[in-house]
């Protein structure tokens, strides 16, 4: 994680600059007869007449491994609950709700900022007929919630991509201050806020003037 100086209405401060989510660049097709994982769900295996629940915990591992994953000071109460459905003749839906508590550090004081995170429209679309134009010139499909289908829907995967997007991009802390970095040439004495507003410098010439005038 890169810490540069941005810009905002509180002034300048340390920032965070995030690589594109890795899921953003994820269409791959698990066609694999096995489970990828533990909370991997069989297509074939779900109900074609009404949803299948799902409820997912993870253990304090997963929440550690899953936290230094996304470069979070502290992961817990993760909860994933929604239901999988039959959409149309092969597609199907993933409807779900998200809770979680995450730790980040503050983008001011590097101070720990706990924040509550619910979500209750998690939402994917499994298409068995997806296509994907990988053409150079096409654009970035707007909808995110479409994926491929395969033999296998992970809900953990769609938690994680969940969680990832509504972590806090700039955390901070409610007594934090912006930092002041000030910057001169070696030997001087770095110029004060105040003596970089508009007019300051006709303001002190002023009352070196009225100071004269009573001598």
């Amino acid at each position: 994680m890169v810490l540069p100086l941005a810009l905002t209405h509180y002034g300048f401060y340390l920032a965070y600059t995030k690589d594109a989510p890795w899921f953003k660049k994820r269409k791959h097709i698990e066609m694999s007869p096995t489970p990828p994982s533990s909370t991997s769900l069989r297509v074939a295996s779900l109900s074609q007449t009404g949803p299948t629940p799902f409820s997912l915990r993870p253990d304090a591992d997963t929440l550690a491994a899953l936290a230094q994953q996304l470069d979070l000071s502290g992961l817990r109460k993760l909860v994933f609950e929604g239901t999988l459905s039959p959409l149309g003749d092969a597609d199907w839906q993933l409807k779900g709700r998200l809770g979680a508590t995450v730790v980040q550090p503050c983008v001011v004081t590097l101070e720990p900022v706990t924040t509550r995170i619910d979500v209750d429209d998690v939402l994917r679309v499994f298409v068995r007929d997806y296509q994907e134009d990988d053409s150079p010139e096409a654009e970035v499909p707007e909808d995110d919630t479409v994926e491929p289908l395969g033999v296998w829907i992970d809900p953990a995967v769609v938690m994680e991509e969940a969680l990832a997007l509504a972590l806090p991009e700039y955390p901070r802390a409610d007594e934090g201050e912006a930092a002041v970095i000030r910057v001169t040439e070696p030997g001087k004495t770095p110029m004060s806020d105040a003596e970089a507003r508009p007019f300051a410098g006709l303001a002190a010439l002023k009352q070196q003037l009225e100071g004269d005038d009573d001598t």
